[in-house]
């Protein structure tokens, strides 16, 4: 894993799952941190079950926290598990998401 990765990784698994108040760190959330060349990031979510309520929130949270962290140019958030994930998965990745907030 590269210093990149590592740091997104630790930023996003601090982000706090407000039902639950726990991290999404310590629920194991995020699976998979992949890096591209030019400082984009795939990172896969997986909801804590396929009908939670604010799984598109915690998608946006990630992708915003995640272009937050110094050099990283692109994030794109792939929910995995949700009955809406393709959905969710659309709306996350769409070029606006960030006002979605």
């Amino acid at each position: 894993m590269t210093r990149l990765q590592d740091k997104v990784r630790e930023s996003v698994n601090a982000i706090v799952d407000p039902e639950t108040g726990l991290t999404l760190g310590e629920m194991k959330l995020i699976g998979r941190l992949e890096e591209d060349s030019s400082g984009g990031m795939r990172i896969e979510f997986r909801p804590s079950n396929p009908f939670c309520p604010i799984a598109l929130k915690l998608a946006l949270d990630i992708k915003n926290t995640a272009l937050r962290v110094q050099g990283v140019k692109e994030a794109i958030v792939c929910c995995r598990g949700h009955a809406i994930e393709e959905t969710i998965n659309r709306i996350v990745n769409s070029t606006d998401s960030r006002s979605q907030e």
